[in-house]
């Protein structure tokens, strides 16, 4: 069976005036899936966002949101929701009224009973009656998000939806996400922080200059052949480090100095993952503990910067 696409882009291209934002885009989106877009400062993230809102169309190649085709003027596709560049808020308007506001400008009715079921998905319920001017900027990004929900989208769209979010907000947001995803709702989000991008995407694509560099599953990035430092502490550090200087394949950082430092209990260690997993099984083999290892830079951040200054350096 074919998979049901919720965005389908081919050969997308968009150019203001002498800029090419986007310059022939591929990008598919399963349904259900929560995709990632992220690249540099002036990529493109934000432009094929807007095209997914319907805020602006493409000047060649297709577009396929939901099953179908857009068309060649701007407009907002059915079951689209989300933001670009921010929410837009009425600042003079408390959570509730902004909420209300919107449901009665897209219906021409009163407010509908989904304005406080939106306000607690985002976990805005004690905040409902404060006016938004008094808002942090975490607290403006979830209401943007509540805002999306209001139409119960299938294909749901958000610019740095954890901007500016607190642990506990940024988790209860995340839950929102994965929940909608397990009931079949699409996300695509942009994101500076890789690891809200790790925890929450199945699939990214990496824009550098305007092009694709990468679209595919997350754990394709994770290249089991490509050295990464790993940050390792162990009940004895000297030990473990002249175990690690006698496997092959593993070498410690060294500082700025030239140094090893080995005054510290955490050792700086570059491997491919066959190696590091060697080092490992030495490691406790000795009866020594091993208290955290983890990567300094993730692989999904070490792919990032090496496909990006890639394409840019070209």
């Amino acid at each position: 069976m074919d998979t049901p696409f919720a965005v389908r882009s081919r050969g997308i291209t968009k150019v203001f005036g002498d800029v090419v934002a986007l310059d022939r885009v591929d990008m598919s989106v399963a349904q259900g899936q929560i995709h990632g877009l992220v690249g540099p400062n002036g990529a493109g993230k934000t432009t094929l966002l807007g095209l997914l809102l319907g805020l602006a169309v493409a000047d060649e190649g297709s577009l396929e949101i939901l099953g179908a085709p857009v068309g060649r003027a701007p407009a907002a596709p059915d079951g689209v929701s989300g933001f670009v560049d921010g929410p837009g808020l009425y600042p003079s308007l408390t959570a509730k009224q902004n909420l209300a506001t919107l449901v009665a400008l897209r219906s021409g009715d009163a407010p509908a009973a989904g304005v406080g079921e939106a306000l607690e998905q985002v976990g805005l319920t004690d905040v409902a009656d404060r006016k938004v001017r008094g808002f942090s900027l975490g607290m403006r990004q979830r209401l943007g998000l509540a805002a999306a929900l209001l139409t119960r989208p299938r294909l749901l769209v958000l610019d740095e939806p954890s901007n500016g979010l607190d642990p506990v907000g940024k988790k209860h947001v995340h839950g929102v996400l994965s929940r909608l995803a397990s009931e079949g709702v699409t996300v695509v989000l942009s994101s500076h922080r890789m690891d809200d991008l790790e925890a929450l995407c199945s699939e990214v694509t990496i824009l550098a200059t305007g092009r694709v560099v990468f679209s595919g599953p997350v754990k394709k990035l994770s290249d089991e052949n490509r050295e990464l430092d790993y940050r390792l502490r162990a009940s004895d550090p000297s030990a473990a480090r002249v175990i690690a200087v006698e496997t092959p394949g593993i070498s410690i950082v060294e500082d700025s100095h030239g140094a090893a430092r080995p005054d510290t209990d955490v050792m700086v260690v570059r491997a491919r993952v066959a190696a590091l997993d060697g080092l490992v099984a030495r490691i406790v083999r000795q009866d020594i503990a091993v208290r955290e290892l983890v990567p300094v830079v993730s692989p999904l951040e070490a792919a990032f910067l090496a496909l990006t200054e890639q394409e840019t350096s070209r």
